[in-house]
C-alpha cells in the first residue's frame, strides 16, 4: 500500500480518534473506507443529490429562481 499524509483540522481528528477507539478499528481503516465509499458512489455528495427529496415541492412562479422581481424585498 502507498502511504499519505492528511492534515486535519482538531475537531476532525479528534472525532477520528474517538471512532476508531469505540469502534476497535485503527483510523487509517476507517479513512480508507470513508474514500472507498465516496469513490463507490459519485456524485452522491453533492447539493441536488442531498436535496433530491425536496426537488419540485415548492410551488410558484416557473421563474422563481431566476427573475430577480421575485427577490425585490427579500432580507429586509
Amino acid at each position: 500500500m502507498k502511504t499519505i499524509s492528511v492534515k486535519l483540522p482538531a475537531p476532525l481528528a479528534a472525532w477520528l480518534t474517538e471512532e476508531a477507539r469505540e469502534l476497535g478499528r485503527s483510523k487509517s481503516a476507517l479513512v480508507r473506507q470513508a474514500l472507498e465509499q465516496q469513490r463507490n458512489q459519485p456524485g452522491k455528495g453533492t447539493c441536488l443529490h442531498l436535496m433530491e427529496d425536496l426537488c419540485g415541492s415548492v410551488r410558484g412562479p416557473r421563474d422563481l429562481s431566476t427573475n430577480p422581481k421575485h427577490l425585490s424585498g427579500f432580507g429586509k
